[in-house]
């Protein structure tokens, strides 16, 4: 081969290499590439200092979280995974278990789980992120979106802090007589809810802003209204808004068509399987199917100063049901726990079926943990204590000492203890 060949035959190889790179990097903006307000000006690698990261105590620490895991996830048999990260740093990781029947899809960092409501905190920031952009106002009646709603006092923020008195959708459409069309499908969807909440006019559970009472209602009708304003599918808009930019790759809203795909949820106590029912497609206060990873990954964006604008971030972390006093409140989508202290542990829980989830965001230390379960089981609630080991919670270090110490009634009391 002469040299004049030798070098052509190299000009065309690296010629076609830079023709597959131009064409991936094209592909990969395509995907990226949104007319919808988005976090994709969040850089996750330039989020905290090295300050953020550091902690004296780190072999202590991570060999404590072992052998929490070892004793109630190894020795409960539960079947999921978790992950401890402060800063920028994972301190703790593990998986086990499987999520299909018959041992099928062992579970690693990479198979999504559903995390019930730990949804409610990313149809929340994505609500959030169309106030920040002026698509839509907190103080806005949904009357003004959705005509014949037949409550004017309900506002897009009383959806977001669960005040706004709405019946529950899984109680009130039993109760209508006779039995509405709707109820005849497989599944229902969120416009069948807002369809009934129209047509059949339930009472609502308490007046609108009045006091918290937990609702998934709230969230149904949120995932509606990123519909309405976005003119685009929720799970598109959740893909477009918050997922691909935050680079949660392995994070999706759940539908009819992953239904043979999407890893499942068991009873407590063994490997049956929890049959899917009719509202199982309802999306916004659940039905985020995501990784330990990818929940670290939007963490880490909240922590940004570029994710929302202060005013706005501020308020996800406001109590705003202050009438009766307590340790337990309700910001934006957001839990929260106020010490005698003056401490704020924020986070949310989730239950739906055979899923149990946990999702700590610790404002001062910078520590995320997280944890998912899809063998139903109150045990995975105990993750939240290991927020006591961080900060001033005095609380969660008693609740994770009892834990640690075989304290029986700690272990199942579940959501009376560790709330979802």
């Amino acid at each position: 081969m002469t040299t004049r060949n030798l070098v052509l035959i190299v000009t065309v190889f690296l010629s076609l290499i830079s023709c597959k790179k131009d064409a991936d990097s094209k592909t990969a903006s395509a995907e990226n590439t949104t007319n919808l307000p988005n976090y994709g000006n969040v850089d996750l690698n330039s989020v905290f200092t090295k300050a953020d990261s550091q902690l004296g105590d780190k072999g202590i620490l991570t060999g404590y979280i072992d052998q929490y895991y070892k004793k109630i996830w190894e020795g409960g048999d539960l079947s999921g995974g978790i992950l401890v990260a402060k800063g920028d740093e994972i301190l703790y990781e593990n998986y086990r278990g499987f999520g299909r029947e018959g041992n099928q899809m062992p579970i690693d960092k990479n198979t999504p789980l559903h995390v019930a409501s730990v949804s409610k905190t990313l149809t929340a920031m994505a609500m959030l992120k169309l106030v920040e952009a002026g698509k839509i106002k907190l103080t806005d009646h949904l009357t003004q979106y959705f005509p014949g709603f037949p409550y004017p006092n309900v506002t897009v923020q009383t959806l977001l802090d669960q005040r706004s008195g709405l019946p529950k959708y899984e109680y009130f459409i039993t109760k209508i007589q006779p039995a509405p069309a709707e109820l005849s499908k497989p599944f229902i969807t969120n416009q069948d809810v807002l369809n009934m909440i129209i047509k059949y006019k339930p009472d609502l559970a308490r007046d609108t802003d009045t006091g918290f009472m937990y609702c998934n209602t709230n969230f149904a009708m949120l995932a509606l209204l990123i519909e309405k304003i976005t003119k685009t599918p929720f799970p598109q808009a959740m893909k477009e808004m918050i997922f691909q930019p935050l680079k949660m790759e392995h994070t999706y809203i759940f539908q009819e068509k992953d239904i043979p795909t999407a890893a499942q949820s068991f009873y407590y106590g063994g490997n049956r399987l929890y049959p899917l029912d009719r509202l199982d497609l309802i999306y916004g206060d659940k039905n985020v199917y995501t990784t330990p990873r990818d929940l670290y990954n939007f963490s880490k964006a909240m922590y940004s100063k570029d994710f929302l604008k202060s005013d706005l971030m501020q308020m996800v972390f406001t109590p705003y049901s202050n009438e009766k006093s307590g340790m337990n409140n309700y910001g934006l989508g957001f839990r929260m726990k106020i010490f005698d202290n003056g401490e704020k542990l924020t986070y949310h829980n989730g239950w739906w079926h055979g899923t149990n989830s946990v999702f700590a965001h610790l404002l001062k230390s910078k520590v995320t943990i997280v944890a998912i379960g899809n063998r139903y089981s109150n045990k995975v609630y105990t993750a939240l204590s290991l927020s006591g080991l961080f900060e001033d919670f005095p609380a969660q270090k008693d609740k994770l000492h009892s834990v640690m110490n075989d304290n029986k009634d700690t272990l199942n009391a579940g959501h009376e203890v560790f709330g979802e």
